[in-house]
């Protein structure tokens, strides 16, 4: 428990608290570009270090290692400040259309995230090629997830160009939470459901 709420804490900071602290600090001194480019490679340390968590490639360290490029990519890329606050619209954007477009391949990302945090169970292969409810259900929570990250893109783009800087900074994370939240809790719920009606997940 202390451990979840370590972690928690920690990428509060990193991802509300220090980008909020750095651009204030900051942006008497210089350009609000700049300021906000710093800010914007703040939070980039926490995929960082669930990237090193991961101790190996797979498929889910890739998917982690791809937004943090495209986190890179988009901080130097150029462009005004709105630009540079919608960095992680055009991330979560980008993960959800992989989440979508993972559904007309033979597994979607989904089987990969539940290979990575189960490890490598023959039982879950097994299962996969062997029930049509439990392929449904990977489908349909890679689905759920592909909606709600497109979604959270949106509501980003409309935050931006709604608030200034600094309440963008604050209001963003927090209402990105917010929806992450709501899809990991129907995500929790939805397994439980199914677990109740079928012993074969």
């Amino acid at each position: 428990m202390n451990k979840t709420r370590n972690e928690i804490i920690f990428t509060v900071l990193l991802n509300i608290a220090m980008p909020y602290l750095a651009y204030q600090l900051l942006i008497p001194y210089t350009s609000g570009l700049t300021a906000l480019s710093v800010a914007a490679l703040i939070p980039l340390c926490d995929s960082l270090v669930s990237l090193i968590r991961t101790k190996k490639i797979s498929a889910f360290s890739s998917f982690i290692f791809l937004g943090i490029v495209l986190g890179i990519i988009a901080v130097f890329i150029g462009g005004d400040e709105r630009f540079i606050l919608l960095r992680e619209s055009y991330i979560t954007g980008i993960m959800g259309i992989l989440f979508l477009v993972s559904l007309f391949f033979s597994r979607p990302l989904i089987y990969y995230f539940a290979e990575r945090f189960m490890g490598r169970d023959s039982a879950l292969n097994d299962k996969w090629s062997k029930f049509p409810g439990v392929r449904k259900t990977f489908r349909l929570i890679t689905l759920v997830w592909g909606i709600s990250l497109l979604f959270e893109s949106g509501v980003k783009v409309l935050l931006v160009y709604s608030l200034s800087i600094s309440e963008f900074l604050i209001v963003s994370p927090i209402v990105a939470y917010g929806i992450i939240g709501l899809t990991i809790w129907w995500n929790v719920h939805y397994v439980r459901q199914v677990k109740k009606k079928s012993v074969i997940i």
